[in-house]
């Protein structure tokens, strides 16, 4: 970073820094926007700006999920919906938002709410694993998992959907999918974090477990079905 540069970045994300910098702590502007974005967008209320007070400062920042932190350019043409909790930092001319995604998106998405990045600068964001960019082509259709997704361009057209049918989404271990038109820029993690905290504890066994036992109720009510009910 050079003299004048600034990065405006959650409470809790900073590592290091190198060179001379002023840090001033604060809340977004604005009350009840803050409040959107803290709660409904799960980030912090308070924010740390980091300006460089002169040339070749550098600015170490990290976020939770064990992954890639990347840097999503914001333009004026193009912004970005990111998803809740992925948010690290960015430069102090992009504007973050929530994003309300309509009843019929939310309720069967992951978050009722994502966060909408718009200006002109630079969004970083931190992922689970990898994070891996596809750009599709106007026309072009992708379905990701929802909890893969880590943002797409604002100008996107998308809709929530179950994973395949009914059986699909009970005994494959898949719920829902989000099916992505071009033209699109899409950004998605390679590790699914719900999967860990199942993991941690202890619901991945569960769910094992019960669809074992979901399994064979349907298996015991084909045997009664083709005995004719005996």
């Amino acid at each position: 970073m050079n003299k004048g540069e600034s990065i405006r970045a959650d409470g809790g994300s900073f590592v290091f820094k190198i060179g001379n910098f002023d840090i001033k702590t604060h809340t977004r502007e604005g009350f009840l926007k803050n409040l959107k974005v803290s709660i409904l967008g799960q980030e912090s209320f308070f924010i740390n700006d980091f300006n460089a007070m002169g040339d070749s400062c550098k600015l170490g920042l990290s976020g939770p999920p064990v992954g890639d932190i990347i840097e999503i350019p914001i333009t004026a043409e193009q912004g970005f919906i990111i998803q809740s909790g992925t948010y690290v930092a960015s430069t102090s001319s992009v504007d973050l938002d929530t994003k309300w995604q309509g009843f019929s998106k939310g309720i069967f998405g992951t978050e009722l709410f994502m966060l909408k990045a718009t200006g002109k600068g630079s969004v970083f964001v931190n992922a689970y694993g990898g994070i891996i960019k596809k750009e599709l082509e106007s026309g072009e259709t992708m379905t990701l998992d929802n909890y893969h997704l880590v943002a797409l361009s604002n100008n996107s057209h998308y809709v929530v959907t179950k994973f395949g049918g009914i059986k699909s989404t009970l005994f494959s271990g898949e719920g829902l999918v989000t099916e992505i038109t071009g033209p699109a820029i899409v950004y998605f993690q390679t590790k699914n974090l719900k999967e860990l905290m199942d993991l941690i504890s202890g619901e991945h066994t569960k769910d094992n477990s019960s669809n074992t036992h979901t399994m064979a109720q349907a298996a015991m009510l084909g045997l009664r079905f083709a005995s004719g009910f005996k």
